[in-house]
């Protein structure tokens, strides 16, 4: 069932030890900071846009950011702040329109 709840067939226990969760086990590629202009599309074709591998994809971003600022034992407040400005950057994105009327301006020209 879309391999829900499945290891990656990449993964293999006796050559990448345990299993983490936020680790692509795939063939490793170029980073997108090294790639050059021309190379680009080549580069984007080799990408996979289904929405399993894009839930994946956020998946392994949230348990590396899990496993650097919510899981040491002494996170302090990073976690919390992050997420309060992450929240408020959203909302502050979707009520944009409505915000932007509400400008102190004494002519609309």
């Amino acid at each position: 069932m879309l391999g829900l709840g499945e290891l990656p067939k990449e993964y293999n226990k006796a050559v990448h030890g345990p299993y983490d969760p936020a680790v692509f086990y795939g063939k490793k590629d170029v980073p997108l900071s090294q790639v050059k202009v021309y190379q680009l599309p080549a580069w984007l074709a080799r990408r996979n846009p289904s929405p399993v591998a894009m839930g994946r994809a956020a998946s392994r971003a949230f348990w590396r950011w899990n496993h650097k600022y919510a899981q040491p034992k002494y996170c302090g407040l990073t976690p919390i702040l992050q997420i309060a400005v992450g929240w408020s950057a959203f909302f502050y994105l979707i009520n944009s329109g409505n915000i932007s009327h509400h400008k102190n301006a004494k002519y609309h020209w």
